[in-house]
């Protein structure tokens, strides 16, 4: 016979669970007038905020694109869950304790997503159990090498703790093994991607690997990264979950469950390049720091930061440094000194016309990345690093220009034409200008010939990314 919630702890749930703090975990809200916030909707791209939240009513209405409710139906929407599991959400995160019409064995429902009923809640559970093995079992006389790992990159127990650090052990299925002890069926072991299929059944996907938890804005652990640390394991350097209905490496951004009220707060991200990076910046107190897991920094990653950020655009043209960091914030990115470091942040500025934000670079001068840089040099180092920041548009011109022997009329024509259509993508025409008039100074042309190329260069369709101060 099918379960259903009791009526009244569904009007109970939604008299309790507040729907300002559960939408404040995924979109950074601002006073909007009396009894309103509001913020960038998180179903829809949008520059400027169209998405309301009435506290006193219960309500959230988008303006931008029509959509609107209540906090179950956000949740639903936010986590692709259907109403039952929405609601057994929320029940649990204000501690109500559900009841059920009938006796049956479990609430009778049907995901929207096509997945079996009541599928995320469990896989949700599993990857909660699955950490707490893996954070047992970094204490184990196996996981010697991982705790070796952690103390020569500068971080004790207690910031192994911090982050939910553990260890898989070695062996064909000590996890699944646990996890069937648990309940979890073989199906559910394999749609959580914590187990992968062989000829003899299924076995851990993670095996005498470094774990580190990655979370959602809520807090939930939905996948794993995994460091390999033995010689004999012929895997890749860093293994993560597969894509799974909880696991999205597009849209998930490590260290984003502990970043994200620093990030709304100070009105600033620092995105880097790995888990140990995000370490050494949270403990160094750079707590805005974020990184990808397993995929480049790209539109989505975008998105999720521009909501927390309140990254909203207009109307920074022509304002002072500070006034424009406290209208949008700013976005710094780090990378390595090396090459691939210098690829990866002008790859980057390709989509930088999608934050209304002040986005800058930060690059250790002698290549070291943020890890390395603390354990070397301390904490302050780290802060020197982002303070040190640069303009991306000036990183992407001066990388540019670096290539090129500017002592040479050859070198001095090529840097202008190379600079051109970086500048030709500033939106703001302001910028775009002082932008030519340095670019003139730095090549040794004159300002009228490098403002032909960068008009050349917008006639001709030649604008990379580019979204400071307009919009």
């Amino acid at each position: 016979m099918a379960r259903m919630i009791k009526k009244d702890d569904i009007a109970t749930v939604r008299d309790r669970a507040r729907i300002d703090d559960v939408v404040s975990q995924y979109v950074t809200l601002r006073p909007a007038g009396v009894g309103s916030l509001k913020g960038l909707c998180p179903f829809h791209d949008e520059k400027t905020p169209s998405f309301h939240v009435r506290p006193q009513l219960g309500h959230w209405h988008c303006f931008g694109c029509s959509e609107g409710g209540d906090v179950i139906s956000f949740v639903m929407k936010i986590s692709s869950l259907p109403f039952a599991e929405a609601v057994e959400s929320l029940a649990d995160r204000v501690g109500i304790q559900l009841r059920y019409d009938d006796d049956g064995a479990g609430p009778s429902r049907t995901s929207r997503s096509g997945g079996e009923p009541g599928q995320r809640q469990r896989l949700v559970e599993a990857n909660r159990v699955a950490e707490a093995f893996f954070r047992e079992n970094l204490a184990s006389p196996e996981a010697v090498v991982g705790r070796r790992f952690l103390a020569e990159r500068g971080f004790d127990l207690a910031a192994a703790e911090h982050f939910g650090i553990g260890y898989a052990p070695k062996g064909w299925d000590h996890l699944a093994t646990h996890l069937r002890g648990r309940g979890y069926t073989e199906k559910e072991l394999t749609a959580s991607g914590l187990v992968s299929p062989g000829q003899r059944g299924v076995y851990d996907r993670f095996r005498g690997r470094l774990i580190w938890p990655i979370r959602d804005l809520s807090g939930a652990t939905v996948g794993f990264g995994a460091r390999r640390l033995h010689d004999d394991d012929q895997g890749p350097k860093y293994l993560n979950t597969p894509e799974t209905p909880l696991y999205k490496k597009s849209q998930v951004l490590y260290g984003v469950d502990l970043a994200r009220k620093p990030i709304a707060l100070k009105r600033q991200v620092v995105v880097v390049e790995g888990y140990t990076d995000v370490m050494a910046m949270h403990l160094a107190g750079i707590d805005t720091a974020v990184a990808s897991c397993g995929t480049a920094f790209g539109v989505d990653h975008i998105g999720v930061v521009r909501r927390l950020l309140g990254d909203v655009a207009g109307g920074t043209a022509g304002l002072s440094f500070s006034s424009q960091v406290a209208r949008g914030g700013q976005v710094i990115f780090t990378f390595d000194g090396d090459a691939a470091g210098q690829k990866a942040a002008l790859k980057t500025f390709d989509e930088d016309q999608r934050f209304a934000a002040q986005t800058f670079v930060a690059v250790a001068p002698d290549g070291l990345d943020p890890c390395d840089l603390r354990l070397q040099r301390g904490d302050g180092a780290l802060k020197d690093l982002v303070e040190s920041r640069e303009p991306l548009f000036e990183f992407a011109i001066r990388t540019a220009l670096a290539a090129l022997d500017l002592s040479t009329a050859e070198g001095r024509v090529a840097g202008v034409r190379a600079a051109a259509p970086v500048v030709a993508g500033i939106r703001d025409r302001a910028l775009r200008a002082e932008y030519s008039r340095m670019i003139a100074g730095w090549v040794g042309m004159d300002e009228e010939t490098v403002r032909r190329a960068v008009a050349g260069a917008e006639r001709g369709g030649g604008q990379r990314g580019g979204g400071q101060g307009g919009g």
